[in-house]
């Protein structure tokens, strides 16, 4: 009989092993980023997502894709290693605003003026499109 019991809880731990291992399917989210509309923006803010591991010490983030015209990001990510507001919270530690969440002050500072809100005298000069690849300008 103790047999039977050691059995069926070793099963029963076998059960529950198993579904921790189980992760849920990756997801597509798209956040905006208005001040992502030149390359040197997008090259630092891939810079630092690139450093980034998530909460867990894990890469939750898959992959993503920028849209400079839109200063959109469109972003793959698993959601059992990684939240949607972590993500922000990344964003916002990189210097910019993502959504409804303003950047962290200091890291903001560091940003270059080109990357910088528009009311604080940032973006795109005239006459200088920066959202044209370096190499055919």
């Amino acid at each position: 009989m103790k047999h039977v019991i050691f059995l069926g809880a070793l099963f029963f731990i076998g059960l529950c092993t198993q579904a921790q291992v189980m992760q849920q399917k990756a997801v597509w989210s798209t956040i905006s980023i208005p001040q992502l509309k030149c390359w040197i923006c997008k090259g630092k803010l891939e810079n630092y997502l690139l450093k980034e591991k998530g909460p867990a010490g894990d890469a939750g983030i898959i992959k993503w894709t920028i849209n400079m015209n839109a200063g959109t990001m469109r972003i793959q990510y698993v959601p059992d290693r990684i939240t949607l507001d972590y993500i922000h919270t990344a964003i916002n530690n990189a210097g910019f605003d993502a959504d409804s969440t303003k950047a962290e002050p200091d890291s903001y500072k560091m940003l270059p003026p080109i990357c910088k809100r528009k009311e604080d005298g940032g973006g795109p000069q005239k006459g200088k499109p920066c959202n044209i690849p370096p190499d055919q300008r």
